[in-house]
């Protein structure tokens, strides 16, 4: 086996034990430290996994040379510093979503990786599922044919955050599934937003997005922090078959539906038009079987070979950047009453880090 690469983990709040965990598991790493402002927790999670190394210090931390890489998992306003810091130091970084805060910090941070040769990775954990892993493979080998439309709804009785409204907390997820699964990732011209406060919390706690696609298709995604019931669904409708994906279903997570309609073509003086009459396909439904594997394993195995590669990983830092955009461009229509406005194409920023 290759020699491990050593790795420590900076934020032990909610995310970093299950990042601390899987690095500490798997076979590619060897976790060497975790980091974190409050020494208790730190040591709590340290002692969970091995009795790692406690670092309080990030200088400190990333002053040590038995360290090849960093994992952040702390509030999305601090990675961007962070991970100029880790980057500065000549670490491989990975950060948690969203990858920042803003546009121009997010392709500050793939700038800087792509200069000095490391491996910028968000981490999309979504798309290391077996069933997103699926669902892309699914379309890219033509099974559901042209992708005509995606309706993702994930909502829950959620934990309202303090800093960011429930497009920035919940809609990152959807976002990288649907960047993840596209041919050529997710790249709206516009986004229309709504968004409803009605607890009076100050920030959209419920919320609706609409993102034209390519070839007329349509994505639209739904989150909310308020609903009483949990539901983790996304619609996928192709001009061949139709997926849903039930995410709370384990005995049957994805289901694909061979029906659908067509609209046929008829000659009227020389001139096309869509025929009076709709054929509907009625089909069988079917489910492909699915390994049981933990995502978050698959992600760190990722990081891994890219790192050893010198490639850029699936959800690099390019993936991050089209996903803050739409985020970004979704805070601008809500400011203007749900207006359609212009998402920025991080077209420039994908070529730095290198090709998908």
């Amino acid at each position: 086996m290759e020699t491990q690469l050593r790795i420590a983990v900076i934020g032990a709040g909610y995310w970093g034990p299950n990042l601390a965990r899987n690095f500490s598991a798997g076979p590619d790493w060897r976790l060497v430290a975790i980091c974190d402002l409050d020494r208790e927790r730190a040591e709590g999670l340290a002692a969970r996994v091995g009795g790692v190394d406690v670092e309080t210090d990030v200088d400190a931390l990333l002053a040590r040379d038995d360290l090849d890489a960093v994992a952040i998992a702390t509030p999305a306003r601090t990675h961007h510093g962070l991970a100029l810091k880790a980057l500065a130091a000549g670490k491989h970084v990975m950060v948690e979503k969203p990858l920042a805060d803003a546009g121009d910090r997010g392709r500050a941070m793939v700038a800087a990786a792509a200069s000095r040769g490391l491996v910028l990775m968000a981490d999309h954990t979504y798309c290391y599922t077996p069933a997103v892993l699926k669902i892309r493979e699914l379309i890219e080998e033509g099974a559901l044919g042209d992708v005509l439309f995606i309706d993702s709804t994930r909502i829950n009785l959620g934990l309202i955050q303090p800093d960011v409204d429930v497009f920035w907390d919940l809609a990152p997820h959807d976002l990288s599934i649907i960047d993840f699964i596209l041919p050529g990732g997710l790249r709206p011209k516009t986004v229309a937003a709504h968004g409803a406060d009605p607890l009076g919390a100050g920030k959209s706690c419920v919320g609706y997005l609409v993102l034209p696609l390519q070839n007329g298709a349509m994505a639209h995604v739904h989150v909310n922090w308020l609903s009483p019931t949990k539901i983790r669904q996304m619609v996928i409708g192709g001009t061949k078959r139709t997926l849903v994906w039930d995410d709370l279903n384990p005995q049957q997570r994805i289901s694909v539906y061979d029906r659908g309609v067509d609209l046929g073509l008829q000659a009227a003086d020389g001139v096309e038009r869509t025929a009076a009459t709709v054929s509907y396909r009625l089909g069988d439904t079917w489910s492909p079987a699915l390994p049981e594997r933990e995502a978050l394993g698959q992600l760190a195995a990722e990081f891994a070979e890219s790192i050893r590669s010198r490639r850029a990983p699936r959800t690099d830092g390019a993936a991050g950047l089209r996903v803050l955009s739409v985020l970004e461009a979704a805070t601008r229509s809500l400011a203007g009453d749900g207006a359609v406005v212009d998402v920025e194409d991080p077209a420039d920023a994908q070529q730095l880090a290198g090709a998908r």
